[in-house]
C-alpha cells in the first residue's frame, strides 16, 4: 500500500461536477492509507465493516436530528439558533434557510429545542457550532460546481455536525470544511465519507484542540522553527529579526494540509504522497483497538513485521533511536517550501508582511511532488545534523 499509485485529476475537473467512474477506486486507496481497513484485510471482511460504520453513522446522525432536526434534512444554517447559556433564538434567516412556511409558527423549533427542559450544555456547545459549520461551509470549494448543488453543501454540513457532537472536546473548528470538503467529492457514500473524515481527524485532531492561551498547531509550528534552524538557520535567523520566529505565517499550511497553497487537485495528490510516505500497515488494528482474526502461519509467527510494508518515511523514522515521537511529514513539507523561497525572504523581506505576501503568492503555484522530494531530503538532513550533535554532546 505505501508504494500505491498516485493519481492526477482529469484535465477539466473544475469544469466538471464529478470526476468520471474511473476514479472510485481513488476512494478505496484513501480509506487504506487513513486506516479505515486492514491492508491484509479480505473483500468480505471490508464489505462487513462497511456495513457497520453505515448503520453506526445512521445511528449517530439520527441521534443529532433528534436535537437538531435540520440536521438529515438536505438543509443547513448560517445563523445562529442559541445563545451560550441555551437560551433559544428566533432566527428569521435561520426560518428562511430551512424554507419555513411562511405561515408557521416562527416559533415552533425555538420552543422545540427547550421542550423537554433545559438543555444539556454539551448539547448546547454542539448546538452553538452548528452555524459557524454553516458559515464555513458555504464558503469552502465554491469554484467546485460540486457544490452548485444544494444536497452537497448540506452533506458537508451534516457530516461536519455529526463529527462535532462525536468529538466534543475539539468540537468544530474553522478550515475542518477544507479537510472534509474532498471526501464528499471521492466518496459518493456519505457514511464512507464521514469515517474517512474521522480517519483524518485522528491524524490532525491535536492541531485544532484549544485553551485560552494555547492552539494546538502551535506545537508543530514550534517544531518548524526547530527544524528550520537546523536545516537553514540564516533563514530562520532572519525570520526572528523581523519578528516571524513563532511561524505564525505558517499556521494555515498546517492547519488544512495545504488546501490553500496547492490547487485543488495538487493538493489532494500532495495528500496522498503524504499518506503514503506516513504509511503504518497496523494504523487500523491502533485506531480499533483490536486485532483482526486473521491466521499466522507457523513460519511467521514471532519474526518482526517487514518494514517494507511501511511508508518511505516511516521507514526511515523507524531507523531512528529516539524517545520523541517523529515529527510529521508536514513539518517537513512546509520546511521544503521555506527553504525553496530561502533566497527570496532573505533579500525581499522586510518585515511579516512582506512574509506573508511572498508565501501568498505561491498560491496554485507550487509542484506538490517537488515539494515532497525536498521535504525527504530535508528530513534526511535533520536526523543527520541532530544525531551528530547528539553524539557530540555525549561525547
Amino acid at each position: 500500500m505505501a508504494s500505491c499509485i498516485f493519481f492526477r485529476w482529469p484535465i477539466g475537473y473544475r469544469q466538471n461536477s464529478k470526476p468520471d467512474s474511473s476514479w472510485a477506486i481513488r476512494g478505496e486507496v484513501w480509506e487504506f492509507l487513513l486506516g479505515c481497513y486492514h491492508p491484509m484485510s479480505t473483500f468480505d471482511e471490508r464489505k462487513q465493516i462497511r456495513q457497520n460504520r453505515r448503520a453506526q453513522y445512521v445511528r449517530l446522525k439520527n441521534e443529532c436530528s433528534k436535537m437538531f432536526p435540520v440536521v438529515g434534512s438536505g438543509k443547513y444554517i448560517t445563523a445562529p439558533v442559541i445563545t451560550e447559556d441555551g437560551q433559544p433564538i428566533r432566527n428569521p434567516v435561520v426560518d428562511l434557510e430551512t424554507n419555513l412556511d411562511a405561515n408557521a409558527n416562527r416559533t415552533e423549533m425555538a420552543n422545540e429545542l427547550t421542550s423537554n427542559g433545559p438543555l444539556d450544555m454539551k448539547v448546547v456547545q454542539w448546538m452553538h457550532t452548528l452555524h459557524q459549520i454553516g458559515l464555513d461551509v458555504k464558503r469552502t470549494d465554491r469554484t467546485l460546481l460540486f457544490y452548485d448543488k444544494p444536497e452537497n453543501l448540506s452533506k458537508l454540513w451534516d457530516i461536519l455536525s455529526v463529527y462535532a457532537w462525536i468529538d466534543i472536546d475539539v468540537g468544530y473548528c474553522q478550515g475542518m470544511s477544507d479537510l472534509c470538503s474532498p471526501m464528499i467529492i471521492i466518496l459518493e457514500n456519505e457514511a464512507d465519507a464521514f469515517w474517512c473524515f474521522e480517519r483524518l481527524m485522528r491524524r490532525l485532531r491535536g492541531n485544532f484542540q484549544c485553551t485560552e492561551t494555547f492552539v494546538g498547531v502551535q506545537t508543530q509550528l514550534s517544531n518548524l522553527a526547530t527544524v528550520t534552524q537546523v536545516i537553514d538557520p540564516k533563514l530562520h535567523q532572519h525570520l526572528e529579526t523581523l519578528g516571524g520566529g513563532n511561524y505564525l505565517f505558517a499556521f494555515r499550511m498546517l492547519m488544512v494540509l495545504f488546501r490553500r497553497e496547492f490547487s485543488f487537485c495538487d493538493s489532494l495528490y500532495l495528500w496522498e504522497m503524504m499518506w503514503a510516505l506516513e504509511y503504518d500497515p497496523d494504523l487500523f488494528s491502533l485506531y480499533e483497538e483490536l486485532e483482526l482474526n486473521m491466521e499466522k502461519t507457523e513460519g511467521s509467527k514471532g519474526k518482526s513485521k517487514p518494514t517494507r510494508k511501511y511508508g518511505k518515511y516511516e521507514r526511515e523514522n523507524m531507523k531512528i533511536k529516539s524517545v520523541d515521537a517523529p515529527l510529521p511529514i508536514s513539518v517537513f513539507l512546509v520546511a521544503s517550501v521555506l527553504k525553496d523561497k530561502s533566497s527570496v525572504l532573505l533579500h525581499q523581506a522586510r518585515g511579516l508582511d512582506d512574509v506573508v505576501k511572498i508565501l501568498n503568492d505561491m498560491t496554485g503555484n507550487l509542484d506538490a511532488k517537488k515539494a515532497c522530494i525536498g521535504a525527504l531530503k530535508l528530513h534526511k538532513k535533520y536526523v543527520k545534523a541532530k544525531t551528530h550533535r547528539n553524539s557530540k554532546s555525549m561525547g
